[in-house]
């Protein structure tokens, strides 16, 4: 078609400003005894709700998701505050009128003309040249249609004229007029036959003729606009006319060429009818009316002047042929058959379109959700109550069906025996030897194998044992290599040497390394009981990982005569036998399946009742009828039968359970009765106890390789922490001996020098002869030895240099005891010696810190469990305070040595123990006894 018809809107209402928060507090301090400040919030949310449903919506989809919206919350409301008073002044539609109410139900029946209006006027403005527009604007008629018709049947009394029945009743008229003529559109564009769309034309024609006699009361009063009326009467005539053009063009199909030429001149005079009034109506249509579009009046111009040539030029074309080829007697209009009527708009009732989900997720979560009575709460607790009963008894009677039907089965053994009758009559019991555990465990074994190997781990373990053993071995000989260097300079310089032994100070250290030996040595046994284990479980593993393992088990099915099945043993059986054994074996099967079906159902249907007494709700049904008393227990009743239904669906599974189990109990009977006896049997048994008797025999073999994987790893990860904790003692070890050495170098030096000064006094030189060498030190002499070997040989003038400042000790692994005080004496030259030097202690070790094998289980330390155990580690620096109240041991103080040549005898050495007490609070800890790498890596594992 090349033209659309206008399409008549209904006008929208207009209103006033309302309070709802005033009237609504009031009621909750009244009615619910609540603070009406604990809902401000809500009373807003509604007052701004009405005002964007009413002041700024427009009409389109959004102003109709704002109107489904208030009008959703309106009927929220009216469950709480049935009896909230309220002004509502609403505008008429037609004549403007004022119209003031205080109750609720006129605020809803104005909502709902406001959301009518506003469907219509979404359909109006569809392009109906798309089928997408097509579809949408009869949607939308449809559904103003049964906003109107949900008015006219619940809101009696109408204080308004756009609300009284009359004229809503009218107004559905129109729009199901326009959404036939919407659909008779549809009907021609998609082509189709002409007997349909001449029945729907004829439809939309009678629809109008009876407006156009009914709009003519509502004009004489003032209440309908002029426009519609001459709309109305034009499309009356325009749909008649095609009514007799579409049922023409199926007579002539139908071979009635004069009824055809007779409907084509009635087709002609009613389309120049429809024609002349819609010029008369586009002349005076010149204002722009709220209720029809702009262009109107050219629209229906157009439609009526192109379906006039149309009738036209079909008419003269059908005389012609009937008066040269047909010569059919034309009969008259009054004559010709009534053409039918096909209703195709329907309303949409009110409820189909808020049941949508889209229009409840555009409602929302009520807002004075929080709002309940407390009567209503406790009602609701009751039937919740109730529900949850109803549940528990359900699931009762379920999980006991369950257990009688489980029961049933292991009690006959059915369905270990099924398999063994199956293959004593198809002789197919050899097919599979190898059971799924096993293959299973064949295939976690495998993967285990070939990523990493038990092998290769244990040649791991091995490199990092030895690799472990051989750093403490060259720990120790560098302990006791350390030690004899120091003894051996002991004895070449006798009292001379003042170094103290290295037994008290490496005392920490070698215990350290004891604790560590100890725990190699009880790793190794423990590393010997994994062998073994492994020694043990080996070949199994290697068995079950070939493809020999099917032999192992095929070796114990045919002990006698390997060629020989269970059929050829068992020859009691005819193929009549055999056909029965099959037809038993078939319909125990056919019950077990059905058992899980019904076992399934009854899962599901459990399911869904679960769900349906979890959504179920009845709180807005206990508001209805808070105030009615004694009305619970009948409505918690009739609620409660909802759920009927599915008890009936799960008491049906429980019976056709029992009927099943029943019918494969007298199967199995008959089946035993009829091929319980037999060589077959007696194989199958041989065959089901060696199986068995293998399973467990690699049942073992791998729970051993678990064993000995897990304690492989147990040790692997023990060897790894123990190798850090040897490295860690190693590098205290190096540190201690590399600062024993710098010691016995400076101390060296010093017994060189006085070796050298205590030799008798010479003849001074001549001033002129050169001074003598200095005898040659029996070891190379260190930096301060030279400088005093210099000064030495200045002569008798040269001035003694100043001491050296203290210097500050530095941090170090190992504190170095120094030597002890020199003899305080005088030269024969009346130089004083060095100063006494203050006394060392021996190493002390540092504070403890932390357990290293704390996490193993390595020790058990019964002198701090649960507190932090000491590493030789790096010890913290001394506080400050010691620092400058006690002497350094690092801190030699030396002064020079004006051209003495002689010592007197040095006094006897210091009394033993003096410097070699450890301090008070560094004493130091011996460990405790080890214990291997834990306790579930000793053999056993927790067993």
């Amino acid at each position: 078609m090349s033209h659309q018809s206008p399409m008549i809107s209904i006008p929208k209402k207009a209103t006033e400003e309302v309070d709802w928060t005033t009237p609504i507090r009031h009621l909750i301090a009244k009615s619910y005894g609540e603070n009406p400040d604990n809902y401000i919030q809500e009373c807003q949310a509604l007052q701004r709700c009405r005002q964007d449903a009413v002041k700024g919506a427009g009409s389109d989809t959004t102003g109709r998701d704002l109107l489904y919206k208030y009008f959703g919350q309106l009927e929220l409301l009216e469950l709480r505050f049935s009896e909230i008073r309220v002004n509502f002044s609403w505008h008429d539609a037609f004549t403007n009128k004022v119209t003031t109410q205080t109750s609720i139900a006129f605020e809803k029946a104005s909502i709902l003309f406001q959301i009518a209006a506003t469907h219509s006027a979404i359909a109006a403005s569809q392009s109906r040249f798309e089928p997408e527009g097509i579809k949408l604007a009869f949607y939308y008629f449809r559904a103003c249609a049964g906003m109107l018709t949900y008015i006219n049947e619940n809101f009696l009394h109408a204080p308004s004229t756009d609300l009284s029945r009359e004229v809503v009743k009218f107004l559905v008229g129109i729009i199901l007029a326009q959404a036939t003529e919407v659909f008779l559109e549809k009907c021609i564009d998609e082509k189709k036959a002409n007997a349909l769309v001449s029945k729907i034309a004829s439809q939309a024609a009678s629809m109008y003729n009876s407006l156009s006699e009914e709009v003519k009361d509502f004009q004489g009063k003032g209440i309908i606009d002029r426009n519609w009326v001459t709309m109305i009467q034009i499309k009356a005539k325009l749909f008649a006319s095609l009514a007799q053009c579409y049922r023409a063009q199926a007579d002539i199909k139908a071979g009635n060429h004069g009824d055809a030429l007779a409907r084509w001149i009635l087709a002609e005079s009613l389309a120049k009818e429809a024609h002349r009034s819609a010029s008369s109506f586009s002349a005076l249509f010149s204002h722009v009316s709220s209720t029809l579009p702009a262009d109107a009046g050219p629209s229906i111009l157009d439609r009526t002047k192109s379906h006039s040539q149309f009738c036209t030029e079909r008419k003269n074309e059908a005389q012609r042929e009937n008066d040269l080829i047909y010569n059919a007697v034309v009969p008259s209009a009054e004559v010709l058959p009534l053409i039918e009527k096909a209703s195709v708009a329907t309303p949409i009732p009110i409820q189909e379109v808020y049941g949508s989900p889209d229009v409840q997720k555009v409602i929302g979560p009520d807002i004075f959700m929080k709002l309940i009575p407390l009567s209503v709460h406790e009602s609701a607790s009751v039937y919740s109550e109730e529900k949850a009963k109803l549940v528990r008894k359900e699931v009762e009677n379920a999980e006991n069906a369950e257990v009688e039907v489980r029961s049933a089965l292991e009690a006959t053994g059915v369905q270990d025996g099924l398999a063994r009758f199956k293959g004593m009559v198809d002789g197919g019991l050899d097919e599979q030897p190898i059971p799924p555990d096993v293959r299973r465990w064949i295939e976690d074994i495998g993967v285990i194998e070939d990523r990493e190997s038990v092998d290769t781990l244990m040649g791991e373990l091995t490199r990092l044992k030895e690799g472990v053993r051989s750093e403490l071995e060259n720990t120790s000989r560098e302990l006791e290599a350390e030690s004899h260097e120091c003894e051996a300079m002991r004895i070449k310089y006798d009292h001379l040497w003042t170094q103290e032994p290295s037994a008290g100070l490496n005392k920490a250290l070698r215990q350290d390394l004891k604790s560590h030996m100890a725990a190699l040595d009880a790793a190794a046994t423990s590393d010997q009981q994994v062998v073994a284990l492994w020694d043990s479980v080996k070949g199994d593993i290697s068995l079950l990982l070939s493809p020999g393992v099917e032999e192992v088990f095929c070796a114990g099915l045919q002990p006698a005569a390997p060629s020989q099945s269970l059929l050829e043993l068992d020859v009691g059986y005819d193929e009549q036998e055999r056909a029965r054994i099959r037809q038993f074996t078939s319909e125990i099967e056919e019950r077990l399946g059905r058992l899980k079906k019904i076992s399934y159902e009854r899962g599901e249907v459990l399911k869904d009742l679960k769900e349906k007494i979890q959504a179920d709700d009845v709180s807005h049904l206990l508001l209805l009828h808070r105030r009615n008393t004694g009305v619970e227990p009948a409505l918690f009743a009739a609620e409660l039968e909802k759920f009927r239904p599915y008890q009936q669906r799960l008491a049906a599974t429980v019976h056709h359970q029992q009927v099943a189990v029943q019918e494969i109990q007298s199967l199995w009977k008959g089946l035993r009765d009829l091929a319980g006896r037999g060589p077959g049997v007696k194989k199958w048994e041989e065959q089901e106890r060696w199986k068995k008797d293998t399973v467990r025999r690699f049942s073992r073999a791998r729970d051993g390789y678990m064993d000995v994987r897990d304690g492989i790893m147990k040790g692997l990860q023990f060897y790894k922490q123990l190798r850090e904790l040897a490295a860690s003692l190693t590098r205290d070890v190096k540190s201690f001996t590399s600062e024993r050495r710098l010691e016995r170098e400076k101390l060296i030096g010093q017994a060189e020098v006085q070796q050298r000064l205590s030799v008798p006094k010479q003849p001074l030189p001549a001033v002129d002869n050169k001074p003598p060498l200095p005898p040659q030190p029996h070891s190379r002499p260190s930096l301060e030895a030279s400088f005093a070997s210099m000064n030495l040989q200045t002569g008798r003038h040269a001035t003694p240099s100043p001491p050296k400042p203290p210097q500050v000790p530095r941090p170090s692994s190992y504190t170095v005891s120094s030597q002890p005080p020199q003899p305080q004496h005088l030269s024969t030259h009346g130089f004083p010696p060095p100063p006494p030097q203050p006394p060392r202690g021996p190493y002390v070790p540092p504070p403890p810190t932390q357990d290293p094998y704390a996490n193993l289980g390595l020790f058990a330390s019964p002198q701090s469990t649960g507190s932090v155990a000491r590493q030789p580690s790096v010890p913290p620096p001394p506080p400050s305070q010691k620092l400058s109240s006690q002497p350094s041991s690092h801190s030699y103080t030396k002064q020079g040595y004006p051209g003495s040549s002689t010592f007197p005898a040095p006094p006897p050495p210091p009394p033993p123990g003096v410097g070699t007490r450890f301090s008070p609070q560094h004493q130091p800890i011996s460990p405790p006894p080890p214990q291997g790498y834990n306790s579930q890596y000793n053999y056993g594992y927790g067993r």
